[in-house]
C-alpha cells in the first residue's frame, strides 16, 4: 500500500471530516481525497512516472500536501524546497535531482524563471493562473480524470528533502514510503495522537519537522490540521486559543518571540495538551519556562536523516526529564558509541547512532556519502551525547562543532551554557577559529538583551572557576544577532563574519 491510503481509508469512515483548514477555508478528508487522485492523474498526463521528482517552491500551502500523497501514489518523489534560499541555490538543486515539473506558487513565478533558465525540458506550473511558459495546476487537476495508476508501495522513495548545507554542499536525503508510515506510528505514541486532536502547522513543510514531525502523523491517524503559510507569533497564539488546538511544534526561536508577546500570557490555551520542540539543543531552563503555563513541553530528537522522530520524551516525563532528548522512539533504535563503535556507558559522551525503518535510504547521488553515513543500517548522526541511569538521551553537541584546542575537546553547548546563564545574555554561540599555535581557539558571540552592557572582562568573569581553563573563549564578540535557518538553529559557519 502507498501513503494515500491513509487519506482514502479516512475518506470513507469520516468524509465529512475536515482533514485541513487553511486561511479560512476547510478541506474534508472526502475533498482531500478527490483533490489527491485528480492530482495523480494530472501528473500521469504530465508523463509523471515511477521515480521521476516534482519539485514544489512555495510557501506552506495545501497544494504542497496534495501533491505528497499523490506522488506517493504514482510512486514519484516529492523534493519541497527551502523557499528561502537564493536562486542560485535552488538552481543547484534542482540540477542535482532533475525534476520532470516544478510547481510554484505565483509569488515565486520570477524566482523560479531564473533557476530554472538552464533546465528547458522542465514542465513549469503555477498555482495561481497560467502563465508565458507556466501552465495552471487548478486547469490542470480540473481537466484531470478521476483515476490515476498505482504504483507506489512503502518501498518507494517519496521525499528528496536537501539539507540546510551549513557543512558544505548540500545533501539530498532520500526518505522512502516506510519511513514516513514507521516515522507517523512513533509520533502517534509521542503525542498519544487521535483523530480528536486539532494538529497547528506553523513550521516550514519543506523541512521534515514541519512536515513529519505532526502534519503527516495527524493525517494518518485522522486528526485535523490547521496550517498557517508563515510563521507569525500573534497568529499563532490566536489560532492556538480560537481553533482550539490540541497539538503543536514549536522551536525554541518561535517560542521566544511568543513569550516576547503580551498575549502570551493572557491567551486561553487550555486546549493545547502538549507542545512539541527541537532542532537544536534545547536547555532544562528554557523547557521550564515555557512550561510556565501549565503546558507539558516535550523535546523530539531526530535529522532530517530520521524523517525526523528518532526519540522523544513524552508529555507525563516532560518536567522528570526536562532537558532530555527523550527515550529511543517506539519503533527505533538509537546507540552512544566511541571513536571505535562500542556502545558507552550512561553518563559516558560519544556519537549518537540511530537504525530504523525512519532512516533514510542514502543521499541523492552520493553513494560514498551515504557509506559515510551508514554502517550497517546504523545511521551516523554526528551528534554527541549520552544516556542516564534511565536509559535517557541528552545531547551535548554536534560532532562537526566540536572544537580542537591544543588538543583538547572543547563541547560549544558547555560554554554557552553559562553563558547564557548571565540574565544579561540573550543568546550565545561558541565556535572554533583557526589558529596557528592552537590549532583552534575558542570564541564566543555574545548577543546582549536591550540595555544590558557587558565588557569583554565582565564575560569573562562568567567562566572563572566554572570550567577548565582551555575551554574559556580567547575571544568574545557582541554582535546584535545570530544567524539562523528557518528552523532557528544557529548557522555556525557564519557566525564569525556577523
Amino acid at each position: 500500500m502507498d501513503l494515500s491510503h491513509w487519506i482514502e481509508r479516512h475518506a470513507a469512515f469520516a468524509p465529512r471530516k475536515i482533514a485541513l483548514r487553511f486561511a479560512g477555508a476547510d478541506l474534508t478528508y472526502a475533498d482531500f481525497a478527490q483533490r489527491i487522485e485528480r492530482a495523480a492523474a494530472a501528473l500521469t498526463a504530465l508523463g509523471i512516472q515511477p521515480s521521476d521528482r516534482v519539485a514544489f517552491l512555495g510557501f506552506n500551502h495545501p497544494v504542497l500536501l496534495v501533491l505528497l500523497f499523490a506522488c506517493a501514489r504514482l510512486g514519484a518523489i516529492l523534493v519541497p524546497l527551502n523557499w528561502r534560499l537564493a536562486p542560485p541555490e535552488h538552481a543547484w538543486m534542482l540540477a542535482d535531482c532533475s525534476p520532470r515539473a516544478l510547481v510554484a506558487e505565483p509569488a515565486f513565478v520570477e524566482h523560479a524563471a531564473v533557476c530554472t533558465a538552464n533546465l528547458p525540458s522542465l514542465t513549469l506550473i503555477s498555482v495561481g493562473a497560467a502563465s508565458a511558459g507556466w501552465l495552471s495546476w487548478d486547469e490542470l487537476t480540473a481537466a484531470a480524470g478521476a483515476s490515476a495508476p498505482r504504483s507506489g508501495d512503502d518501498q518507494s522513495p517519496i521525499l528528496l528533502c536537501y539539507t540546510s548545507g551549513t557543512t558544505g554542499v548540500p545533501k539530498g536525503v532520500v526518505l522512502n514510503q516506510r519511513a514516513l508510515a514507521s516515522n507517523a506510528i512513533n509520533s502517534a505514541h509521542l503525542h498519544a495522537l487521535t483523530s480528536e486532536d486539532r494538529v497547528l502547522t506553523t513550521l516550514p513543510l519543506f523541512h521534515v519537522g514541519g512536515l513529519n514531525i505532526q502534519t503527516t502523523p495527524a493525517f494518518h491517524a485522522g486528526a485535523s490540521v490547521v496550517l498557517h503559510a508563515k510563521f507569525d507569533a500573534a497568529a499563532t497564539i490566536e489560532a492556538l486559543e480560537a481553533e482550539r488546538i490540541t497539538l503543536a511544534v514549536l522551536v525554541p526561536a518561535q517560542l521566544v518571540a511568543m513569550m516576547e508577546s503580551p498575549r502570551w500570557h493572557a491567551s486561553d490555551l487550555s486546549s493545547l495538551r502538549m507542545i512539541a520542540t527541537g532542532s537544536t539543543i534545547v536547555s532544562e531552563a528554557f523547557v521550564r519556562k515555557v512550561g510556565e503555563r501549565d503546558i507539558p513541553v516535550v523535546q523530539v530528537y531526530g535529522s532530517t536523516e530520521t524523517c525526523p522522530i528518532a526519540g522523544y520524551v513524552r508529555a507525563q516525563d516532560w518536567s522528570r526529564k526536562a532537558g532530555s532528548a527523550g527515550l529511543p522512539a517506539l519503533h527505533c533504535e538509537l546507540r552512544v558509541v566511541d571513536g571505535e563503535g562500542h556502545d558507552l556507558p550512561c553518563g559516558r559522551d560519544g556519537e549518537i547512532l540511530v537504525r530504523g525503518a525512519n532512516v533514510m535510504t542514502g543521499y541523492w547521488n552520493a553513494p560514498e556519502r551515504t557509506r559515510e553515513a551508514l554502517e550497517s543500517g546504523w545511521y551516523r548522526t554526528g551528534d554527541i551525547g549520552h544516556f542516564d541511569a534511565d536509559g535517557y538521551l541528552y545531547v551535548a553537541s554536534r560532532k562537526t562543532e566540536l572544537i580542537i584546542t591544543g588538543g583538547e575537546n572543547v563541547y560549544p553547548a558547555e560554554v554557552e551554557r553559562i553563558l547564557l546563564e548571565s540574565p544579561l545574555v540573550e543568546d550565545a554561540c561558541v565556535v572554533g577559529r583557526a589558529d596557528e599555535r592552537w590549532g583552534e581557539i575558542v570564541v564566543a558571540a555574545v548577543v546582549l538583551k536591550t540595555g544590558a552592557r557587558m565588557s569583554e572582562a565582565d564575560a569573562a568573569e562568567l567562566f572563572r572557576g566554572r570550567i577548565a581553563r582551555y575551554k574559556h573563549p580567547r575571544e568574545i564578540l557582541f554582535v546584535a544577532s545570530l544567524p539562523r535557518n528557518a528552523l532557528g538553529k544557529v548557522q555556525r559557519h557564519r557566525v564569525l563574519a556577523t
